[in-house]
C-alpha cells in the first residue's frame, strides 16, 4: 500500500464525464493558443543595430549568426561568472534541444546566447553536453537590449533577416519561454504534476521547492553528455 495520496476512485461513466468536460476546455485553450500565435504574426517589428557577438571562432555579426537563414531565435542563458555549475533551469531547458535539423526547412535557427565569457560559456557547453550553438554578448550591448543583461533573467527573443538588416519581432521570459519546452507540458500530464509549491495541488499532494526536481545543473553533465 502506497502512502502518498491519490486521487478519487470513480466509476467510468462518472470518470469519463469529468474527462470530456475537462478535454472542452483544453482544446478552447489550443484554440486561444492558436489564435495568440495569429496575432504574433501580425506584431510590427524594430530595427536593429548591427551588433557584433562573439562566437567559437571569434566575434560575429548579429545577422551572420542567422547562418544563411531569415529567422532566428535565440534562448538568453543566465550566467554567473566563475560559477561551477550555472542555472539548473537554463541547464536543463536547453538540454532538450538535441536535434535542430528540423527547422532548416523553415529557413530558421535557434541559438543560446549568454552573458558569460566566450571561452567559459563553451567551456560550460561541454561539460553539460549541450547540443546547441552558443555565442556571447558578454563585450555587446545586445543582451541588454533585448532584455537579458548582466545578471538579469532568462529570455527568449526572435529575430527576421531581411539582407543585411535585422528585425526584432518578438520577446518573452520568465514562464513565457515554457511554451518552447516539451518538459514541462509532460510534467503537467502527470497526476502529481510538477511537484513545486506555487501549484495549485489538492490538499497533501508533493510539493518541493523550485527546480527541486531537477537534481541539479551537474546532472546533465553526468546524463546529458
Amino acid at each position: 500500500m502506497t502512502t502518498r495520496p491519490l486521487p478519487p476512485v470513480t466509476d467510468e461513466i462518472s470518470w469519463r464525464k469529468q474527462l470530456d468536460e475537462l478535454r472542452a476546455r483544453e482544446k478552447a485553450a489550443t484554440r486561444e493558443l492558436d489564435a495568440i500565435a495569429a496575432e504574433r504574426r501580425r506584431l510590427p517589428m524594430v530595427r536593429l543595430p548591427d551588433y557584433t557577438l562573439e562566437g567559437p571562432d571569434g566575434p560575429v555579426r548579429l545577422v551572420d549568426v542567422f547562418a544563411g537563414r531569415s529567422q532566428l531565435i535565440t534562448y538568453h542563458h543566465m550566467w554567473n561568472p566563475g560559477a561551477e555549475w550555472q542555472c539548473p533551469g537554463c541547464t536543463g531547458f536547453t538540454s532538450q534541444f538535441w536535434k535542430l535539423e528540423f527547422l532548416e526547412p523553415y529557413d530558421a535557427r535557434f541559438v543560446v546566447v549568454t552573458q558569460g565569457e566566450i571561452g567559459e560559456a563553451l567551456a560550460y557547453k561541454k561539460k553539460v553536453g549541450n547540443a546547441m550553438d552558443w555565442y556571447s554578448t558578454s563585450g555587446s550591448p545586445f543582451g541588454a537590449d533585448v532584455g537579458a543583461p548582466p545578471g538579469g533573467g532568462f529570455a527568449v527573443n526572435v529575430f527576421l533577416r531581411d539582407g543585411d538588416t535585422v528585425y526584432r519581432t518578438w520577446h518573452t521570459d520568465g514562464r513565457g519561454c515554457e511554451q518552447l519546452s516539451h518538459t514541462f507540458p509532460l510534467l503537467d500530464l502527470l497526476p502529481y504534476g510538477r511537484q513545486e509549491e506555487w501549484q495549485d495541488v489538492p490538499e497533501g499532494w508533493p510539493q518541493s521547492p523550485t527546480y527541486s526536481r531537477w537534481v541539479g545543473a551537474e546532472s546533465y553533465a553526468r546524463y546529458g553528455s
